[in-house]
């Protein structure tokens, strides 16, 4: 029977007040109390980040509950005491001095108490029977003490990852809306209040739009986003009420419309055909064939360009899947980032229509970063007249950026 006694480090190591106190837990928790090793594993993994410890440590904690042979932690018998040899081998061939820091870091986080020998060696004294009298080594009992703790806590971090995918859901949503919906609104020439149908009212209503993405920052938490995912849903709100408002103005000039035809046209004698005429007919078997949409020459593949750029997509009307949604989504991103039309043409002229088309994506995708789209394509303009641009390097530094957005994230 294993009798629990506080020992203090062996060596230079210290005793602090952290290792009493997890000392203290070890000897208080209930002799009856089982818990499940396993699932108080998961649950510090889970909760690592508010416990203190990293993943390298929790390797070490696998590796020491390894060693003990139940699954179940229960009783008085929670010492393990294997070498530094035998931990390192199970901890996927930890180096010995990394090894000793995580063990280190194991004990100041109170998952672990060092029962120490009088010469620092791990090993076990059984008595006549065969039965361990005295052990030596790692003491697991504070993971029996303290299971609903580490469980209370995986539970609210499991929360705040739940309410943190929630808002991020919300905000992708509402880009998507408003993006859709500005280019919709651009496209029909749809009037803002109190002003005309030009699309320099829209590219205001945009600027604001990109002013609030841009406020997204990279490795967000969810009170960083909530306020941004706030705003983004009144702005998508206001836009929405102007479609609407549209919509509603145009059935209701439409109908006085029809009624008024329908009353010019109510003489039986009248000539207008009321029902539509067919195109005449250019042969017997003859078929409309239309081409499918081929690659420009020498352009980038669009799917790279899409990398590259995906902010394009979200102001496409049925997706892109081809150089005819690409092309047809930049004529309504153009006039939103304040590219005139003699600037567009001047890029066409130096670089092709197409390429012309992927600075644009390219701008857009840099959002804030770039403070005259106007200004910044005439620049890319006279370069590409001067043979010195090529959409290349700033299709793969877009590429380059976004994936090492990845990797922080």
């Amino acid at each position: 029977m294993q009798t629990h006694i506080t020992t203090t480090p062996f060596g230079r190591r210290s005793l602090s007040l952290a290792h009493v106190a997890s000392q203290a837990v070890a000897k208080a928790r209930p002799l009856d109390k089982a818990v499940h090793k396993w699932n108080v594993f998961r649950a510090i993994c889970t909760a690592k980040a508010r416990i203190g410890v990293s993943e390298r440590a929790l390797a070490v904690l696998d590796a020491l509950l390894s060693f003990h042979p139940e699954t179940a932690l229960t009783g008085e018998d929670l010492i393990v005491f294997p070498s530094n040899q035998q931990l390192s081998l199970r901890a996927h061939g930890m180096a010995p001095a990394t090894l000793r820091r995580h063990l280190a870091v194991l004990v100041d986080a109170g998952l672990i108490v060092r029962r120490d020998s009088p010469n620092g060696k791990r090993y076990a004294r059984k008595d006549r029977g065969g039965e361990i009298e005295r052990a030596f080594g790692f003491d697991l009992s504070p993971l029996v003490a303290r299971a609903d703790e580490f469980e209370a806590w995986a539970e609210e971090v499991r929360a705040e990852e739940r309410a943190l995918k929630l808002v991020r859901e919300r905000i992708t949503l509402c880009r998507r809306d408003i993006a859709k919906m500005i280019a919709t609104g651009i496209a029909e020439g749809v009037p803002t209040r109190g002003r005309g149908p030009g699309p320099a009212d829209w590219m205001e209503i945009h600027g604001l739009f990109r002013t609030i993405v841009e406020r997204i920052p990279r490795n967000a938490i969810r009170l960083a986003l909530e306020p941004i995912a706030e705003d983004l849903a009144l702005l998508a709100d206001e836009i929405l009420t102007l479609l609407e408002a549209h919509v509603k103005t145009s059935v209701l000039s439409a109908n006085e419309s029809q009624t008024e035809r329908h009353k010019q046209n109510s003489n039986p004698d009248s000539p207008i055909d009321l029902e539509p005429r067919f195109r005449e007919s250019r042969g017997a078997g003859t078929e409309l064939k239309t081409e499918p949409p081929r690659q420009p020459e020498g352009a980038y593949p669009l799917g790279m360009i899409l990398d590259a750029c995906p902010d394009i997509v979200d102001y496409a009307r049925g997706g892109i899947s081809n150089w005819r949604d690409f092309m047809a989504t930049v004529a309504i991103v153009r006039p939103m980032l304040g590219i005139s039309p003699s600037a567009w043409e001047e890029a066409q002229a130096a670089m092709g229509e197409v390429q012309a088309a992927v600075v644009v994506a390219a701008i857009l995708q840099r959002g804030t970063a770039i403070n005259s789209a106007g200004g910044y394509m005439r620049d890319l303009t006279r370069k590409a007249e001067a043979g010195a641009f090529s959409i290349g390097p700033m299709l793969m530094a877009l590429i380059g950026k976004r994936k090492g957005e990845k990797k922080r994230a």
